[in-house]
């Protein structure tokens, strides 16, 4: 589960059976359109977030079985779908929590889904598993291109660091991770994944009415217009240089792209030695809501100043430098950004000077993920299945271990839990 684009009044709302009142899609996010408008507004009472995801490939600190290391680069590779949903509303709740999601039938999970108030919550944060770090050096590169440029690598060398220390600057500060409505900023607050036994299944379809009806929150209505985005593709191709060309497919809907690569030499008694990170920015971003799901408005800025790839373009060239550097094994991610929709209740006050009290806000943001091995013997085999994982993988937060867990750790992305 952020919006700046041109406001676009929201039709009236409908009035349907059972109290539930269907909102209009607004073309900005309600809360940034306002403000640029400068009307008074109140509320909202309630905060709908909903993020869906495209994935493909292995997921990052997990070990990949050998049916999907086989179904590396063809085009029957499994591809799964990941849904978040969070409610965070400023009411008590009447009794104890209770909150379900009312969905469209093309989703095949059933009726509804149920949101669960846990005790806490655990967020992926950025940093290494359980304190801990790699031995050796880091080695930083960034940018599209046949050679690094000019300041490359940053060299951090972990033996001067304290133990469990993430060096100063190593993730991004200008794009932060935008999680929506939260346990901490909510008066109570409701999220799916529960333990409800439900998943997202590679055919569940998002179009169609949607209804949120919980005992904190005004009873909110919505339909969806976008259905997930389709699963990405790579494929890498060696250059005499040692450069790869890293490239993909086109994704509709996408508003930009933006790929990292991983990599670590071995050092002493099987031991880690230098590691390699490696992204697309032209200037030295990884981590933070790169790791996410972004706006488009917000896309939009990053492709202005690269660092997201635009989306007319459909390949990048990783450095020699950095492919040197990272060994003989290599893993890395590519993340296509996608739409917004965006829903509030009541519409907003056609008068600029009448105050706008809004009950509620919703939103679903889009994302398309793939990750990608590249070590000996498998030249141009960049996308992996999902045969042997679990589709109820994305209620899975335990610590990561190993080079898988602490590379997987890097990236950042996805998760929610």
């Amino acid at each position: 589960m952020k919006r700046k684009t041109p406001f676009v009044p929201m039709l009236p709302g409908v009035l349907l059976g059972c109290g539930i009142l269907l909102a209009a899609p607004v073309a900005a996010p309600p809360l940034a359109a306002q403000s640029a408008a400068r009307q008074p507004t109140t509320g909202p009472i309630a905060r709908y977030d909903m993020r869906a995801g495209t994935v493909a490939g292995t997921p990052m600190g997990q070990r990949p079985s050998m049916a999907s290391m086989l179904g590396g680069g063809g085009g029957g590779a499994q591809v799964q779908h990941e849904l978040y949903l969070r409610l965070g509303s400023s009411q008590p709740a009447q009794g104890s929590p209770k909150a379900d999601h009312f969905i469209p039938e093309g989703m095949a999970m059933g009726r509804s889904l149920a949101l669960v108030t846990p005790r806490e919550e655990r967020h992926v944060e950025e940093g290494f598993p359980e304190g801990r770090r790699p031995q050796g050096r880091m080695l930083i590169f960034w940018g599209c291109g046949e050679h690094a440029g000019p300041g490359q690598p940053v060299v951090i060398d972990f033996s001067r660091l304290a133990q469990g220390q993430v060096p100063p600057g190593l993730w991004t500060s200008t794009i932060l991770r935008d999680w929506g409505p939260t346990l901490e900023n909510s008066k109570t607050f409701g999220r799916w994944p529960s333990e409800d036994g439900k998943y997202v299944k590679p055919d569940s379809a998002l179009p169609g009415p949607h209804r949120v009806v919980a005992n904190y929150a005004p009873p909110i209505a919505f339909t969806l217009a976008k259905d997930f985005m389709a699963p990405l593709s790579t494929r890498l191709t060696g250059l005499p240089s040692g450069a790869k060309i890293l490239a993909w497919n086109a994704i509709p809907d996408a508003t930009g792209y933006f790929a990292t690569m991983f990599g670590g030499q071995m050092g002493p008694n099987g031991q880690m030695g230098d590691m390699v990170m490696w992204s697309s920015s032209a200037s030295r971003q990884f981590g933070g809501g790169l790791g996410d799901w972004l706006s488009p408005a917000q896309v939009a800025g990053l492709v202005a100043n690269r660092t997201v790839i635009a989306p007319a373009s459909h390949s990048c060239a990783i450095p020699a430098e950095a492919i040197k550097a990272a060994g003989q094994f290599r893993t890395g991610s590519l993340a296509a950004f996608g739409p917004q929709e965006d829903f509030a209740y009541p519409p907003r006050p056609a008068d600029p000077r009448a105050t706008w009290n809004i009950q509620w806000t919703a939103r679903i943001r889009h994302r398309s993920m793939t990750t990608w091995m590249d070590m000996p013997g498998m030249e141009g085999m960049g996308r992996y299945g999902q045969g042997g994982d679990d589709p109820r993988r994305q209620q899975d937060c335990r610590p990561r271990r190993g080079l898988g867990g602490i590379m997987g750790g890097m990236i950042g992305g996805g998760g929610g839990c």
